[in-house]
């Protein structure tokens, strides 16, 4: 197997991997208030999300940036937290006018830096070869964007099969949907080495 590949099947599994349950639950409180539909409006706010990890992921990978690895642990599920928390309290429909769209994806772009952090801290442990490292790099983080999108499809679909199919009200998703992992959230920060 040529190490691009390999690398990239890492980055896929780092997203799908049943630990990485911080990534998959961000993604979900992102994507809680779009349907099917808004497809469009999410393929712009994982642009952004990914435009702030690989940022990130770019500068600590390569030591141009250094950073507090139990900082970070906590900032994670503050991520989550905040966006399941403020998705609780949005007016119906209130995310789909253009201002609040742009706030949304100027948090993708924050909130990403901050998990590409973590991101930065699994490839560097793996990788060893320094001649090597972008194309290891780029595998990795491509990987990482395969999962994302393999994430937020799946859950787009589930939502459409909870929301259209079955019926359920919209608001009543939302709320659920964030509350609960706004709660995980709570759990993770308190966990966190941070304090």
């Amino acid at each position: 197997m040529s190490q691009f590949l390999l690398f990239y099947k890492l980055g896929v599994r780092y997203i799908l991997d049943i630990y990485s349950v911080e990534y998959i639950l961000f993604l979900i409180s992102l994507l809680v208030v779009f349907s099917i539909k808004d497809w469009k409006r999410v393929i712009i706010l994982l642009v952004f999300f990914i435009l702030g990890y690989t940022i990130t992921i770019s500068l600590a990978s390569f030591k141009v940036m250094n950073y507090n690895q139990e900082l970070i642990e906590f900032l994670l599920p503050l991520t989550i937290f905040f966006t399941s928390f403020t998705n609780v309290f949005k007016k119906k429909d209130n995310f789909r006018y253009q201002g609040n769209m742009r706030k949304n994806y100027v948090l993708a772009v924050v909130f990403g830096a901050i998990h590409g952090f973590s991101y930065s801290s699994y490839f560097t442990g793996m990788t060893k070869d320094s001649f090597r490292i972008w194309d290891q790099f780029i595998a990795f983080n491509l990987g990482i964007g395969t999962g994302q999108i393999v994430v937020s499809l799946a859950f787009l679909l589930i939502a459409f099969l909870f929301l259209s199919i079955i019926g359920i009200n919209r608001r009543d998703w939302v709320m659920v949907i964030s509350s609960g992992i706004a709660g995980v959230a709570i759990t993770l920060m308190f966990d966190s080495k941070f304090w």
